[in-house]
């Protein structure tokens, strides 16, 4: 390969990998990159765009480019007990993938058909409708149903008094509402697969990006309520991590497919603009924790809690569960303190 080859090769990658942050300065981040004009970049940016791979709106002045979409696919299907997620892969997904590496399309597979097995065996919604599209730079891949929504379906489970906390213990995982036939990992581990995975239903958004582990998102949209649930999930094509790698991170080594730890954002039991000060708060945060051997509470966005909630969950829970290792994160300061402070009152 020539040296003007692998230059073109350089800018082009450059353009795919950048340009879905960078739509209307994509222009002057390649010439600053490869030390040329604006105008030779501009050149780039009309090639690609001419050859499809990209799409562009706007005047000169204002112009803003995306990545074109190259393949894609939606259908609406009639659930019914006898739908095979399988076949719905190989029929109206796969073919609309192109060439990939193994390791992103066994991601694909893994995590669609675990979401579409899901609207079968849970949801009790009539259809199902999925999409696909691909462009030089990644897939996005969504499941959607009209059934009873994820969130509330857990909630009249398990007898939960708010939506919030369905999205708080599923968000532990281990949580299925069918123990007979899932181990409710499904929707843990794909989660952390994809670079992004979205979970609308009813009024709350659950988002995981694979570029921030660890961080949890719920928001309260001003839209109408969703009904049923609505799933994206999106990979790039140069990623390298693999199945097997995201379910060895939550395995041990004598362990089947055992969780030994989770990670839960303390944010998600904030009804509102409710302070967390009560044993009984604390309590909800608390549930199922014995399930597993370490368990990282993440504080992010709580500003701070009461002396009692402190005390429920890092001595009263500690003292009864010393088996069980409480890690916290992303405290701030009077937070930090009221742990501390329930800390030293143990025995």
């Amino acid at each position: 390969m020539t040296n003007r080859t692998t230059r073109l090769q350089s800018i082009t990658d450059f353009i795919v990998e950048n340009v879905g942050e960078h739509r209307s300065d994509i222009g002057s981040l390649v010439a600053t990159g490869f030390n040329m004009s604006r105008q030779a970049a501009n050149k780039h940016l009309r090639r690609l765009t001419e050859a499809g791979v990209l799409e562009n709106i706007g005047n000169t002045r204002s112009k803003e480019y995306s990545l074109a979409v190259l393949d894609g696919n939606s259908i609406e299907i009639a659930v019914t007990p006898e739908l095979a997620e399988h076949e719905v892969w190989m029929e109206h997904i796969f073919p609309f993938l192109g060439e990939l590496s193994r390791n992103v399309e066994d991601i694909c597979q893994f995590g669609f058909t675990e979401m579409v097995n899901n609207v079968v065996e849970h949801s009790s919604s009539p259809v199902l409708n999925v999409t696909v599209s691909r462009t030089a730079a990644d897939i996005l891949m969504t499941v959607e149903d009209r059934g009873i929504g994820i969130f509330r379906k857990i909630q009249d489970e398990f007898g939960y008094r708010d939506p919030r906390d369905a999205l708080l213990q599923l968000s532990k995982g281990k949580l299925t509402t069918a123990k007979e036939a899932h181990s409710g990992e499904g929707f843990f581990f794909t989660s952390r697969m994809f670079d992004s995975f979205i979970l609308n239903s009813g009024a709350l958004q659950f988002s995981r990006m694979n570029s921030m582990p660890g961080d949890w998102l719920i928001e309260v949209d001003d839209r109408e309520p969703i009904q049923g649930t609505e799933i994206y999930m999106e990979i790039r094509l140069t990623a390298n991590r693999t199945t097997k790698e995201i379910f060895d991170a939550a395995m041990t080594e004598f362990e089947e497919l055992a969780f030994i730890r989770t990670h839960v954002p303390i944010k998600l039991a904030v009804y509102g603009n409710e302070q967390l000060v009560s044993r009984s708060q604390a309590k909800r945060v608390l549930a199922r924790f014995d399930s597993f051997q370490e368990i990282m509470l993440d504080f992010q966005g709580v500003d701070t809690i009461g002396p009692a909630f402190a005390d429920e969950i890092f001595r009263v829970f500690a003292n009864q569960h010393p088996g069980i290792e409480l890690i916290w994160e992303r405290t701030t300061p009077a937070v930090d303190q009221m742990i501390r402070r329930a800390k030293s009152n143990a025995p």
